[in-house]
């Protein structure tokens, strides 16, 4: 199977890790965001940035995840996606102008949903990296995933 057949359910492979894609954000984009959306000073301003324990301007935890949103629209790692369940994030390291950043996914567990069999009940662990290898966003999420065959008990 090629990575971008994984379209149902049925072709996810537990253990499987996946490049998802890849995106730089840039300083204005960066402050564009977080002057609508996050206004803090560190995300704003370079001087206030470095003053605060963030130790530079950096992206906002939520430009982050939207960033990982973006780079899933753009890949040929496309599910048939029905709805997020749930997700857990953490923010270990900052996100900086002009790094390119990396996601990744990796298939954890998948059951058929109980409540409605027409989907699967799909866990993943996604990871987004910066250029030097240190992870910028984890999330383990659970979302429903369409079945290819909702006549199939697996």
């Amino acid at each position: 199977m090629s990575e971008s057949e994984a379209d149902y359910f049925e072709d996810i492979e537990i253990g499987r890790e996946v490049e998802i894609g890849r995106h730089t954000p840039t300083r204005d984009e960066i402050v564009d965001f977080a002057r609508q959306w996050d206004p803090q000073p560190f995300h704003l301003d370079e001087a206030a940035g470095r003053a605060s324990p963030m130790g530079g301007l950096s992206a906002s935890s939520c430009h982050t995840y939207s960033i990982s949103s973006l780079i899933y629209s753009r890949s040929d790692e496309k599910l048939h996606t029905a709805a997020m369940l749930g997700l857990e994030m953490r923010f270990p390291s900052a996100v900086r102008p002009d790094e390119e950043l990396t996601l990744y996914e990796k298939f954890v567990d998948k059951r058929v949903s109980k409540s409605r069999p027409a989907y699967g009940v799909v866990s993943s662990e996604t990871v987004m990296r910066n250029g030097r290898g240190e992870d910028v966003m984890v999330m383990r999420s659970s979302y429903l995933v369409s079945r290819r065959d909702p006549g199939e008990s697996r």
